[in-house]
This record gives C-alpha cells, sequence and structure tokens, in this order.
C-alpha cells in the first residue's frame, strides 16, 4: 500500500514539473533587440599605421544637468564618470601611443573621468570590461592625465570624435551638452613602420624586390634611416634590377654626398626606363625646379618614343619653365599634331597663351 501511496505522490510531482515547464515564464527573459536609451557607437583614427578606436554608449541631455550631479559628479566623488553610458567607454591603440606628453603601451583601456570646475582628470584603466565606474580602482590606472575642458556649441547626444590632424598626432575629443575635453595623442609613426618594415622583409615581401623597393623608398622619401635603406635598395636590385629601384639608389646616394656614384646609377636607369617612367620621373624633376635634368630626361624620352603625344606635350612643359619659348611651341605643336581629340584643346589654349593669341 505504501509503495502504492509513494508511487502515486511522485506521478503527481513529475506531472507538476512538466506543467510548470510548458506554462510558466522565466522572470529574467527579455527580448534580445530593442533600441537602447543610450546607443553603442564607434569612431576609429588612423595615424601613420597605428588606429586608435573609442568604443561608447552615447546618453543625450535629455534637458537634464549634467556636470557636477550624478551623471557626472565632480571630483570622482562617489567615483569617476564613465565617460558615457552603460559598460565601460573604451580606447584601443594598435601600437604605443604618447598622451599629453606621457606613454602609454599598445592595448585597450577602460577611460574614466573626473569632472571639475576646472581641469579634469582624465584616467586609462586597464579594466575594460565592467560596467560603469561603479568598480573603478585607482591603482589599476594605467595613466592619469590632466586636461582642461573647452566651451562647445551644444550637442545634445555625447560623442567621441578626433580633429587637429598632423602626420604624426591627433586630437582626440569627448562633446556633450556644451563642453568639450580634448586630449592629444601623437604617434612615433616612422619608428613604429620601421620596426613593421622590418618583421614583414622576414616574410613574403622579402622575396621580391618590391618589398624591399618599397622599405628604401619610404626612408628615402622621409629622410630617415639612410644607412639601412642603401642595404635594402641593393637587396631589391639583388632580386631585379629596374628603373625603379635604380632610381631610388641613385637618390640614396646622393644624400650621402656620393654624387658621381649616384649620376651613373641614374644614367643607367634612364637606359632602361619606359615611356611612363621616363615622363613621371621628368615632371618630378621639374616640380622640384631641377629643370636641365627635367629636360634631360623629357628630351630622352621625346626622342625614343616621338610617336606618343604625351611625352611632347611634357617636353615643351619642361622648355616653357625653362623661358624657352620657340622650343616649348615646337613641342606643343608635335603634341597637338598627334593628340587624341579629348586633349587638343588644353594643349591649344598652352599655345594660345605662348603665342599671344586667344
Amino acid at each position: 500500500m505504501r509503495s502504492i501511496m509513494n508511487c502515486s505522490i511522485g506521478i503527481l510531482l513529475l506531472t507538476s514539473l512538466v506543467f510548470a515547464c510548458f506554462h510558466s515564464t522565466p522572470v529574467t527573459a527579455q527580448l534580445r533587440n530593442m533600441p537602447a536609451v543610450s546607443p553603442a557607437a564607434s569612431v576609429t583614427q588612423r595615424i601613420g599605421i597605428t588606429d586608435i578606436t573609442i568604443n561608447y554608449h552615447r546618453p543625450g541631455v535629455k534637458g537634464r544637468e549634467i556636470w557636477g550631479t550624478r551623471l557626472a559628479p565632480y571630483n570622482g566623488k562617489p567615483f569617476p564618470w564613465r565617460a558615457g553610458a552603460n559598460d565601460n567607454t573604451t580606447i584601443s591603440f594598435t601600437n604605443d601611443v604618447t598622451i599629453e606628453g606621457q606613454k602609454l603601451a599598445a592595448g585597450t583601456y577602460g577611460v574614466h573621468m573626473l569632472p571639475s570646475e576646472g581641469d579634469w582628470i582624465i584616467a586609462f584603466n586597464t579594466n575594460s570590461t565592467s560596467w560603469g565606474s561603479f568598480s573603478y580602482k585607482e591603482e589599476e590606472d594605467a595613466l592619469r592625465i590632466t586636461v582642461t575642458p573647452q566651451k562647445a556649441e551644444h550637442n545634445e547626444w555625447l560623442n567621441y570624435g578626433f580633429d587637429d590632424f598632423t602626420d604624426n598626432s591627433a586630437v582626440a575629443y569627448l562633446k556633450w551638452e556644451e563642453l568639450k575635453v580634448p586630449f592629444k595623442i601623437e604617434v612615433d609613426v616612422h619608428q613604429i613602420v620601421l620596426e613593421h618594415i622590418k618583421k614583414e622583409l622576414r616574410h613574403r615581401p622579402g622575396f621580391s624586390w618590391n618589398g624591399w623597393y618599397q622599405a628604401a623608398n619610404y626612408c628615402l622619401r622621409n629622410d630617415i634611416n639612410n644607412e639601412d635603406a642603401l642595404t635594402w635598395i641593393d637587396q631589391s636590385i639583388r632580386r631585379e634590377e629596374n628603373f625603379n629601384n635604380l632610381r631610388v639608389k641613385s637618390e640614396l646616394l646622393a644624400k650621402n654626398g656620393k654624387a658621381e656614384k649616384s649620376k651613373e646609377v641614374i644614367d643607367k636607369a634612364i637606359e632602361i626606363g619606359n615611356l611612363r617612367q621616363l615622363d613621371r620621373y621628368g615632371r618630378q624633376l621639374l616640380g622640384q625646379d631641377k629643370v636641365e635634368e627635367a629636360l634631360n630626361v623629357l628630351k630622352i624620352n621625346a626622342k625614343r618614343n616621338s610617336d606618343a603625344w604625351n611625352v611632347h606635350r611634357s617636353l615643351a612643359q619642361g622648355y616653357e619653365k625653362k623661358g624657352d619659348t620657340k622650343e616649348a611651341v615646337k613641342s606643343y605643336k608635335k603634341a597637338l599634331a598627334i593628340a587624341p581629340e579629348n586633349q587638343k584643346a588644353g594643349i591649344q589654349d598652352a599655345l594660345n597663351k605662348l603665342e599671344g593669341t586667344n
């Protein structure tokens, strides 16, 4: 009898459990994809080859008083401001940077701010995965900087951005309500690029002439690392000798005071250069006001490729820059005679100006 009762009780309990599974609703269940009160946002800026990314949530002012309230308390009391909404605002750097003159290693950091009526403190914290600033610990800061907020036009929605760009820096900023909070980020672009180049040359780019050429050409254009650049361009030439790597070697030699060797190398480059390479090189020399050198290259190109209209136009421009109107007119007329229809008007205009006609 007892076993029958136990069995009945077991069946009753099992039935109740099954019923609960099918008919109860978990109190924590939520719709997954609904509009956020403070939408997520992200902004990225590249400086050199370094990417800087700020991820944040953007609250709205919505008629509220912002600064010095519970939304953004002054002096970090009771805790710093999360510099946004919801999750930690984060900033990521793919390479080491300098912020307001202080170094910070590559990585991702939680951003926290301590507003005040005067200067603000911005903390870059090694913990980047928390909710807001409630669990913030100052001892986890990798860097603290002090900045001065600026008056700005009204921004209803908090946003981050970048401005005041240079080749190696940008100013990141937060804007909200009527304040702008800027902080300058600098990158040692050349050092980072050189480290990247050395790694890349140990991989696939190191097996072609072009990888070594690009490395040497970067140094040449930025007037850095000339000793390595000469080694790299020789590596390029060993793999394939061509106009491009010979031209770069010639310019590197000239920078190192080896004028005679430089001329020997550029003469060899001109000897093997094609129409487009010589035309581009001649124009480059004109842009550097090396008119006689440019004319030498452009004359060779016009003689070697006499049936190409554009070489005569470039030569005419060289003569024009020299002030030799007679020879410029001759070359423009040669170009005009064989140019395609869509180029004739421009050449004719240049001729008219030289001959003083309309």
